[in-house]
């Protein structure tokens, strides 16, 4: 359950909600949705709500549906020796603990931000304490879901273009530099940061001199907000290309020589790449769906 987390939030009607996304599933925060109850003791909330036996029939059912390894024979017991009385009481870190459950997620470790819970149980919770609130709950979760499916086929496409890019820089070659080719001061000079190789090897420049120059775009970015998607293109390249020559250990001054003949190259071959155009059309795409969401 710890591997692969990713964090986002939703809004539903004014209210922040917390996701966290364990593998391919969006976990909702049950904490921020008790906040619509009892702002001052979410916790409570979701306790009091696990200690009814409705409840607890349902997330124990969905654990039996949903996992293999849930402990069936002591929620069996439950059903019958503690759920039909006033004196049960169930904690989300005793769901976890003692019966090896996965549909909530306690608070706790990684996750102390709240207590989270698969969308099955998380809407059935909202129901619980508002069904107008779990409506707005769905719809919201619903446009998450469609904004990540997008955005999941914009960088397939993206990457698929990405990867015939990088071919045509293994096979292809046109004219044209616009790359800057590197003084005698600039190799035998030493940076400090790996960074920086980089921005000299393709901009000319450390982030520092183009600051220097650029004082007013530097109060909102750094140079490599403010560069082309070819530019972009190359310095993604370029940083694998680094990495594997520190690997070897090869001398930074040496590095530099390599990441700049290296990005020379690149440039002229795609400098009029029908792929660039591709790409681009697929990034103000993005960039105008984005606009319409909000």
């Amino acid at each position: 359950m710890k591997k692969d987390l990713v964090t986002t939030e939703i809004v539903v009607k004014e209210k922040t909600v917390g996701i966290l996304r364990v593998g391919n599933v969006n976990y909702i925060s049950l904490t921020d949705l008790a906040r619509q109850a009892n702002p001052e003791d979410p916790s409570g909330v979701i306790r009091n709500w696990m200690s009814n036996k409705n409840s607890f029939d349902y997330y124990s059912l969905w654990e039996e549906i949903n996992n293999e390894n849930f402990n069936s024979v002591e929620s069996h017991r439950i059903k019958i020796d503690e759920a039909p009385y006033n004196r049960f009481t169930m904690t989300p870190n005793r769901w976890k603990r003692d019966f090896n459950a996965i549909g909530i997620i306690p608070s706790s470790g990684k996750y102390s931000k709240g207590t989270f819970a698969h969308p099955d149980i998380a809407f059935e919770f909202a129901s619980w304490l508002s069904p107008e609130f779990k409506l707005y709950l769905i719809k919201e979760f619903e446009r998450l879901k469609r904004n990540e499916a997008y955005q999941e086929k914009i960088d397939w496409q993206a990457n698929r273009i990405l990867s015939k890019l990088n071919y045509v820089v293994h096979t292809d070659a046109i004219k044209a530099y616009i790359v800057p080719t590197l003084t005698d001061a600039q190799k035998k000079h030493v940076y400090a940061e790996e960074a920086d190789v980089l921005n000299v090897a393709l901009f000319g420049m450390t982030a520092k001199e183009w600051r220097e120059e650029n004082p007013e775009l530097a109060k909102n970015g750094n140079i490599r907000d403010y560069t082309d998607l070819l530019h972009l293109v190359i310095l993604n390249n370029l940083e694998n290309t680094n990495a594997e020559l520190i690997e070897e250990k090869v001398p930074q001054n040496e590095r530099l020589v390599i990441l700049n003949n290296s990005a020379r190259r690149q440039m002229k071959v795609l400098k009029d790449n029908r792929n660039i155009k591709d790409l681009k059309k697929k990034k103000k795409q993005v960039n105008e769906d984005n606009n319409e969401i909000d």
